[in-house]
């Protein structure tokens, strides 16, 4: 116990410095499995997780999905979405705010991606909000929080890691985190209603569109539609597997962008160099997260916590509840997908040795993880917007999603609550 903890301060002292997430998990992994075994058999380790890290067939599935999020987000898009919910909506108060919220949800769907979710809306929805003077922390708030719907919404990238971590159905996970999802934009609106029933100078009415204009809106989504029923209406139709989908979904999402016009060589050149950079650089994290769970296995914590609280008594609710507060301070210091991966093989077994579905788990971790997105002094959503609008302060925007990580608390206690949210559609598809 005492190389783990020397370990695990070690590797916190090196996150706090801003060593690399996956140098870091490697070095310490590798130190303490040779700690406990030896350097001959802790280099052992490393080359058969890095051949078999490389070789799950699973594992296909992220690049495919980002080379799909890179297409889309290339096609246009994202603005038509736009466009349609403002149609509907826009000429309410905080209209564009919702908007923007619902629109990050349908393209989070298609992208996979919160970084890049947040990042494109901020460049169509904001300058929108400030042509109508929208205050700068609704609108920054809106779109930081809506753009961490791309992290659950499948298909998701976050839960394809727990996926392969947990040996949990892909397909499953796909399936749990939609309803969760719906439930994050009805409370995001929820929270933009809020604001402007207070403050209605934050969020002005826009113009309103008559029923002519609505339906053309609509025409322009048909795509993120079809996309989205073909990926997930094919791995729950039995047409194909997640990996497959992922491959359909990667050439659907080309030719929808052909279709379009907006393909060009040099456009498909880019998205593949933005795949190959994002699926290395995730790969390496991957691998030395295994390193350092492979560590954390030897040195049986998942076994000592289980018996620890075996011996407490301790109910089982109060323990999902920790988990929570831990994910809660860790968010603080750390980005999500690391944070999921040093923690997941940790708190897993401990999991399911009292009796909770693993896919149930997986959409509370995405969704606990969704709020480390939008709050101080990380909150990588905050600073992608921070990126693009160089004019708006940090604090505003941080300011700004404070209405959006109450809604965030609200949906985790609804999945902890009612796990119905999660379970119904995988249990409806089987």
């Amino acid at each position: 116990m005492m190389i783990l903890t020397i370990s695990v301060v070690t590797l916190l002292v090196l996150l706090l410095l801003r060593v690399p997430i996956a140098v870091a998990t490697g070095l310490v992994g590798l130190c303490g499995l040779a700690a406990f075994q030896g350097w001959p058999a802790a280099f052992a380790q490393v080359g058969i997780i890095a051949t078999e890290t490389v070789l799950t067939y699973e594992f296909a599935v992220i690049p495919l999905f980002i080379v799909m999020g890179a297409f889309i987000a290339r096609s246009g898009i994202a603005e038509e979405l736009f466009q349609a919910c403002y149609a509907f909506v826009g000429h309410w108060r905080g209209g564009l705010a919702l908007s923007t919220v619902a629109a990050c949800g349908g393209f989070g769907a298609v992208s996979g991606s919160s970084f890049a979710t947040a990042a494109t809306m901020s460049r169509i929805a904001y300058p929108q909000m400030k042509r109508f003077g929208y205050r700068d922390d609704l609108a920054t708030g809106s779109i930081a929080a809506g753009g961490t719907l791309g992290i659950l919404i499948p298909p998701s990238i976050a839960l394809v890691f727990f996926g392969i971590i947990t040996e949990s159905d892909i397909g499953a996970l796909f399936m749990a985190g939609i309803l969760p999802g719906i439930l994050g934009i009805v409370l995001y609106a929820a929270a933009v209603l809020f604001v402007v029933a207070r403050n209605p100078e934050a969020g002005p009415a826009g113009a309103r569109s008559n029923w002519q204009q609505r339906i053309a809106a609509l025409r322009g989504i048909w795509a993120v539609l079809l996309l989205f029923g073909l990926v997930m209406g094919g791995i729950y139709g039995g047409l194909f597997s997640p990996t497959e989908s992922a491959g359909i979904g990667a050439a659907g999402a080309l030719l929808i962008a052909v279709l379009r016009g907006r393909a060009s060589l040099e456009m498909v050149r880019t998205a593949l160099a933005d795949g190959i950079a994002t699926t290395v650089a995730l790969m390496a994290i991957l691998i030395g997260s295994f390193l350092f769970a492979n560590l954390v296995n030897v040195a049986r914590l998942p076994q000592d916590l289980t018996a620890a609280i075996e011996s407490l008594g301790v109910a089982p609710l109060a323990v999902i509840f920790l988990i929570i507060l831990i994910y809660l301070v860790l968010g603080c210091i750390l980005e999500s997908i690391s944070m999921m991966l040093l923690t997941v093989p940790v708190f897993y077994p401990l999991v399911v040795s009292l009796g909770y579905d693993l896919v149930w788990f997986g959409v509370l971790v995405v969704v606990v993880v969704e709020i480390s997105l939008i709050t101080p002094p990380v909150g990588l959503n905050v600073f992608v917007l921070r990126s693009v609008l160089q004019e708006v302060p940090l604090s505003r925007i941080f300011r700004g999603v404070v209405p959006f990580v109450v809604a965030d608390v609200a949906r985790v206690l609804l999945v902890v609550f009612v796990p119905w949210l999660s379970l119904a559609l995988p249990a409806y598809l089987k």
